[in-house]
């Protein structure tokens, strides 16, 4: 009879995700452009981006010369979702999935926003939570206002 895993082997092998939720005042046209378009992802997320939303693009999200990271488009469906797993990125985002589904609730937009397949719960895993929070009401602002925070100010 094999030996039951201890509470150490098992936690060992836990993925980390992190999830947040929110409500946009806009249309799943416009949410779904402003989260899939480097036009628009440069308001609010990377310094400058490129790619195309469609399954098996690469989109490059640069944020500085030392921060110049890459990810391929795994599934895109158009005013629904959309999700990059990371392929060249710092080493704690490589292989890591983020993406958003959207959906339209009584006149607003509900995206659900996950980044997945992290394999620790270490410093930068709770550092980039709260910055996807942060960044997430950026995009809130940005599509809700027009608001474009500069990318220095960005968290």
């Amino acid at each position: 009879m094999a030996k039951p895993e201890s509470k150490e082997s098992m936690v060992a092998k836990e993925i980390f995700s992190i999830h947040h939720d929110l409500f946009i005042k806009a249309s799943l046209e416009e949410v779904y452009e402003a989260i899939t378009l480097p036009k628009h992802l440069n308001n609010w997320w990377p310094l400058k981006s490129s790619g195309t939303p469609e399954i098996g693009a690469i989109y490059n999200l640069n944020f500085t010369s030392n921060y110049d990271w890459y990810g391929k488009v795994i599934s895109c469906k158009v005013n629904e979702s959309f999700y990059i797993e990371m392929t060249k990125s710092d080493e704690n985002w490589n292989s890591t999935i983020f993406g958003f589904d959207i959906e339209e609730i009584n006149g607003l937009v509900r995206l659900k926003f996950k980044h997945i397949n992290w394999p620790e719960c270490n410093d930068e895993f709770r550092q980039s939570s709260f910055c996807w929070a942060m960044l997430l009401n950026g995009l809130k602002k940005y599509v809700e206002k027009g608001e474009i925070i500069p990318f220095d100010k960005r968290e």
